[in-house]
C-alpha cells in the first residue's frame, strides 16, 4: 500500500471510530453486564426484535442461592427465585439505543420504564424512570 493510500485508509478508519453510531451500535447491548449496585450480573439477549435481560448473580444471590422475589408488588410472584428472573424486556430499537422497555428492580419490587444506550463496546447506560423526569441512569460494564 502506498503512503497516500495508507493515509487515506487511516483517515477513513479514524472517522469511523469517531462516529458514535459506528462505535456504539444498539446490538452492543447483548452480553453479560456488571451492574453498579450489589455486584449484580445481568445477561442481555435478543428476544425476537427486542431485548431481554435476566439476573445471573448478585450479592444477595451469593449469600442465599434460594433468594426469592419477596418485595414484588404482586404477592403471587413473591415466591419466584431472583436468580434467572427476567428483569428487562419490551425494548424497541431506535437509532443508537433501545427504548420503550421496562426494568424490574427486585430490591424494591418496582417496574420502571427504561432505555438502554450503549456508550461503547464495554459500557452501556441504562436509564429507568418512574415518570419523566424522575429517572436514574446507571452505567453497566461488560464482563469478559
Amino acid at each position: 500500500m502506498t503512503s497516500s493510500k495508507f493515509a487515506g485508509a487511516a483517515l477513513v478508519a479514524a472517522a469511523a471510530f469517531a462516529n458514535p453510531a459506528f462505535a456504539a451500535s444498539p446490538d452492543m447491548a447483548i452480553g453479560k453486564w456488571r451492574t453498579p449496585s450489589r455486584q449484580g450480573v445481568v445477561e442481555i439477549t435478543s428476544c425476537g426484535e427486542s431485548l431481554c435481560g435476566k439476573v445471573l448473580e448478585s450479592d444477595g444471590i451469593r449469600a442465599n442461592a434460594d433468594l426469592r422475589d419477596e418485595k414484588n408488588k404482586d404477592a403471587a410472584k413473591r415466591t419466584r427465585k431472583v436468580k434467572g428472573l427476567q428483569m428487562l424486556g419490551g425494548f424497541k430499537r431506535e437509532d443508537d439505543k433501545w427504548s420503550g422497555g421496562w426494568i424490574y428492580n427486585p430490591e424494591d419490587g418496582g417496574t420502571y420504564k427504561a432505555t438502554i444506550t450503549p456508550a461503547d463496546k464495554n459500557t452501556l447506560k441504562l436509564k429507568g424512570c418512574v415518570v419523566w423526569p424522575l429517572c436514574k441512569t446507571q452505567t453497566w460494564t461488560r464482563l469478559r
